[in-house]
């Protein structure tokens, strides 16, 4: 006998996890949702709350006139045959009626972001993007529910005040909170997956601890998964082969894997699991390499004082070289971004997820390093310094042109997305010159079980497993080892949890 019964339960509070128990409730059915931490929201909290849906409504009212032809080939033009091409086709034809499906409930409100494409030379690649964001929410508006939505990286990790406005993740999770709440969810927090009850072979519900009590919940219509990847896993990303290290990844903290890996030991097929959502990241004090962009200005140069990549290449992408570079044993970790004293100490990098601290503190750790000459700073971060004084001496002369002729850099949209449309490139001459300390960070993995255009889990020979769903970053992801655009995840984590949703209706 279960302790409790529900039509569906959904595992998870992230943008996917709320997606699925929001639009389950709407459809008329007996939902609850599980959180393994006190606060609700996962790993979307913390991030810019971007979704990526081509032709969608939001768009429409801005004066879009992408097509999803176009969509499609760019997309498949860059994820390739990695992934299978329905499950593409769910991601790309969904999104539009997923925003036509949230914005009938007054909670939802939603704006266009410009954001560049992540291929600029991509055919049908834009400039533009297929970028929304939820609309700001006041801080009143959530009421009680603000005590129980996960707090931004700011506040999580360095105790900063929380804002008065929410933006943002923070304002998808609230969103989806309200609409979730009037819906009926039912919304559990404390309560750690352990395991699947599974009967003839079929899901039929969950087994969870709370409060070290261990109880089973039988869902009659199905369980999604929705609980991240498994990115705070020492021991999983060493079994798989993920580069990086848990400090340093933005993922939430509970972000263990434990459903995809209860997955694999019911036969569950997984795929991706050595891939992740890279990024480079500005090392702090704490120890913590974190998500980092908008960089505009410095390079960045290998163990040797070269340059090795287009430092305002897109995160992912440009995380991806960094890996490749560390594979060829050319960049150690940390590496270093050289900079001028145009700006002061402070690097130029505009974006930080975990805000900075006082520049002294990353003086004190030895993560930022200031020197006269050129010659003394590649003493003092290790690396030949007539060799940085020379990869110095080409970027200026490539800074004074404009072009690029090693990497590229300012070739495409992205690249000049936070510069105003300007070359990135500022040439390093003010005097004295800096540098600082930069890791490998993540925004959790991308490998997990692998699903049909439905989101029903497979097993190794392609036959759904009954009562199963998967979405976000607990479901291989539909883009591969890419990263096609900003808003990719958490647009592909909604659309799969929508779908798991109405699937689980249909059942």
């Amino acid at each position: 006998m279960a302790d409790e019964q529900y039509d569906v339960v959904v595992v998870g509070s992230g943008g996917g996890g709320l997606c699925a128990a929001y639009t389950a409730a709407r459809e008329g059915l007996r939902t609850l949702l599980i959180e393994s931490t006190s606060v609700f929201g996962g790993t979307t909290a913390y991030s810019g709350g971007g979704m990526w849906f081509p032709t969608n409504a939001v768009l429409r009212r801005a004066g879009d006139d992408d097509t999803l032809d176009d969509a499609r080939t760019y997309f498949q033009a860059v994820v390739g045959d990695r992934t299978p091409k329905d499950l593409q086709e769910s991601y790309l034809c969904t999104g539009s009626t997923l925003i036509d499906y949230l914005e009938i409930d007054d909670a939802f409100a939603f704006e266009v972001l410009p954001w560049p494409d992540y291929f600029g030379d991509a055919p049908k690649a834009r400039a533009g993007g297929r970028h929304i964001i939820p609309a700001p929410l006041d801080a009143e508006a959530l009421g009680d529910l603000r005590l129980i939505l996960r707090p931004p990286l700011g506040t999580d990790r360095l105790g900063l005040p929380l804002p008065s406005q929410i933006t943002g993740g923070q304002a998808l999770i609230g969103r989806f909170l309200l609409a979730a709440q009037a819906a009926g969810v039912t919304l559990r927090a404390n309560t750690e997956f352990r395991d699947y009850l599974v009967e003839d072979g079929a899901v039929v519900g969950v087994v969870v601890s709370v409060e070290g009590d261990t109880r089973t919940i039988r869902a009659t219509r199905g369980v999604i998964i929705a609980a991240g990847g498994f990115e705070q896993s020492a021991e999983m990303r060493t079994r798989f082969g993920v580069p990086g290290v848990v400090e340093s990844s933005m993922g939430a903290p509970a972000n263990t894997g434990l459903p995809i890996r209860a997955g694999i030991d019911i036969g569950a097929d997984v795929d991706l699991m050595g891939e992740a959502w890279w990024s480079p990241g500005l090392t702090h004090p704490d120890g913590r390499s974190a998500f980092s962009l908008c960089f505009t200005g410095g390079v960045f140069v290998d163990v040797a004082g070269r340059r090795f990549v287009n430092e305002s290449a897109p995160y992912d992408r440009l995380g991806r070289e960094v890996i490749t570079a560390m594979d060829d044993g050319t960049v150690t970790l940390p590496f270093w971004m050289i900079y001028d004293d145009r700006e002061g100490l402070v690097p130029p990098v505009k974006a930080s997820t975990q805000p900075m601290v006082e520049p002294d503190a990353y003086v004190d750790a030895g993560l930022w390093h200031t020197a006269d000459t050129l010659a003394e700073l590649a003493q003092k971060i290790g690396v030949d310094a007539d060799t940085l004084e020379a990869t110095v001496k080409r970027f200026n002369m490539f800074a004074d042109s404009g072009v690029d002729e090693d990497f590229g850099r300012g070739s495409e949209p992205y690249d000049r997305a936070f510069t105003g449309g300007k070359s990135p490139m500022a040439p390093i001459t003010k005097s004295p010159f800096h540098a600082a300390a930069f890791g490998l960070s993540d925004l959790g993995t991308k490998g997990g079980l692998r699903t049909d255009p439905n989101a029903r889990v497979l097993d190794a020979d392609s036959r759904v497993i009954s009562g199963l769903y998967a979405a976000g970053n607990s479901m291989a992801a539909v883009s591969g080892t890419v990263y096609p655009g900003g808003g990719n995840p958490i647009g592909a984590s909604m659309v799969f949890g929508f779908l798991a949703a109405k699937d689980a209706r249909s059942r």
